[in-house]
């Protein structure tokens, strides 16, 4: 499953998203909160630094673009400051905002958080203040929107909508927008609000609720994974959507689908810092994998992923593709996939340098694996990001050692170096070196044990040339594999004396009992 994540990510390619929604501008002011006030019994904050961040629909645009999406956006701002560092923000991200529109009754929402350093540790949120207008829009600026969007949904790939209650997504908007999509064949992914009633969003594909988002629209308690399935089942029907994809926190996600499949998507524990901007990323990630051609299934195993990453960062962060891959890379690839032939590798290796990672070779027979060897293949890894062990055949072990090696064979050595964290991949090669094997990958690292010169490794020149280097790794002294085979050699031969002097012993033991009888 991993490494065709892996794949659908490399393979999303640019899709056309519309986003429709609340625009929201997030200010953090930043500071120093180091003692209370004198007028109130309140932390004073001594300001530093302002910045300013795009939320709500906005936000979810800029993760998109960030993750390589052609952005369109549909929502309002006021006619204020606050709208100028708006548009400025999305022209930056190279977001369209020709369907944004400014209004003048009301103020451009605004988000105001107050974050305090103290003792130079990571910055908490003291208070945050909000400046907005919740009204909905009028049904004059819902008919002008339902008519200008219509070219903008015929020229996407797919439809989302981030409603968070700010006055835009009106049910009439959203069921003219539905109706659109629906006829031009476009689908329709929603973030709705927190409600008991979701009969404004009856029509669209899919929609991405948390846990208690579905918890009040469905009327069914999700007190653990499995009752979100129920609570999906039920909403799935009552919307007629394709597919429900309810976000459980630390429990993963529950996938409910149209033709029948339920499903559980676990995520890996998190260290979690903040969870704003999670559930953004997860509607954009999502988004993205279907109009990229990805199954439900995979774009929630996905969304996982993302959104995981999104809670270990301080506010919202963008995300790349290559920090995704890089996740997938370092914690989703299991054992059986360490093993790989030489154009697997190829492949993998170009897929590692897309992900801007660097590669990492050594090789050896690793015949009785030691204290000697994962101290080597440790200190191997740490010298980039992908280690690649290639590992003498059988054959080539013989040629080299001697017709008593391998002690064990080419399979058992090379799960052996797979069971290793350390390692990323181990792959075989029947040659007596591994030339033609560092030619095809050409490593960004070589590493050689200590007991080598730099001019005896093999490809050294090849690696230097295209720009790699070598490492000469101090071996562990009293530690190798010939010298445990001889040591476990001089024992048997003194464990076979001391069995043939054992009778002789016997013999002398029963001559003196008999004699004291």
């Amino acid at each position: 499953m991993a490494y065709d994540l892996i794949r659908r990510v490399e393979t999303l390619g640019h899709p056309r998203i519309l986003v429709v929604g609340d625009l929201i501008l997030d200010r953090y002011v930043w500071g120093y909160a180091e003692r209370i006030s004198q007028e109130a019994p309140v932390p004073l904050l001594r300001a530093d630094h302002r910045e300013h961040r795009l939320g709500g629909a906005a936000s979810v645009a800029t993760m998109l673009t960030a993750l390589g999406a052609e952005v369109q956006l549909v929502g309002a701002v006021g006619c204020d400051s606050e709208a100028e560092t708006v548009r400025n923000l999305l022209a930056e991200h190279g977001i369209d905002d020709s369907l944004v529109v400014g209004l003048s009754d009301r103020p451009t929402t605004l988000k105001e958080r107050y974050m305090g350093r103290a003792q130079d540790r990571h910055a908490q949120q003291m208070i945050r203040v909000d400046y907005e207008v919740r009204d909905p829009i009028g049904q004059e600026l819902v008919d002008d929107l339902s008519e200008r969007f219509e070219a903008a949904v015929a020229a996407a790939d797919m439809v989302l909508i981030s409603d968070y209650d700010k006055g835009v997504c009106t049910p009439a908007l959203i069921r003219a927008l539905i109706a659109t999509s629906r006829s031009l064949g476009v689908r329709v992914l929603a973030d709705p609000i927190r409600s008991a009633d979701y009969s404004k969003y009856e029509g669209v594909h899919c929609m991405t609720p948390n846990r208690l988002e579905a918890s009040l629209a469905s009327g069914m308690s999700i007190a653990r994974p499995e009752h979100a399935l129920a609570a999906g089942r039920k909403l799935l029907d009552a919307l007629k959507m394709e597919s429900i994809l309810i976000t459980l926190d630390r429990d993963g996600m529950a996938m409910v689908h149209s033709d029948g499949r339920a499903e559980l998507v676990p995520t890996r524990p998190r260290q979690v810092y903040d969870i704003t901007g999670a559930g953004d990323m997860v509607l954009a990630v999502v988004g993205l994998c279907i109009a990229g051609g990805a199954d439900y299934l995979e774009a929630a195993a996905l969304g996982n992923v993302a959104g995981g990453l999104e809670v270990e960062q301080n506010g919202v962060v963008l995300l790349s593709r290559e920090e995704i891959l890089r996740d997938l890379f370092a914690h989703h690839a299991t054992e059986m996939a360490k093993k790989r032939d030489l154009e697997g590798l190829v492949a993998e290796v170009h897929r590692r340098r897309r992900a801007g990672q660097k590669v990492v070779f050594t090789n050896g027979c690793f015949d009785l694996l030691h204290v000697g060897h994962v101290r080597l293949l440790r200190q191997a890894a740490a010298l980039g990001d992908y280690l690649i062990v290639g590992l003498n055949s059988d054959e080539s072990v013989r040629r080299l050692k001697g017709p008593s090696r391998p002690l064990n064979n080419e399979d058992a050595r090379a799960e052996l170096l797979a069971a290793l964290e350390c390692v990323d991949t181990v792959t075989v090669f029947s040659e007596d070196t591994p030339l033609e094997l560092i030619d095809r990958i050409l490593p960004d690292v070589l590493v050689k044990g200590g007991d080598y010169r730099p001019e005896e490794v093999v490809g050294k020149a090849e690696v230097e040339a295209a720009g790699g280097r070598l490492v000469l790794i101090p071996l562990v002294e009293g530690h190798s594999t010939t010298g445990l085979v001889h040591r476990a050699a001089e024992r048997i031969v003194t464990v076979h004396q001391a069995e043939q002097a054992a009778p002789t012993a016997v013999t002398r033991a029963a001559g003196t009992v008999r004699n004291t009888i």
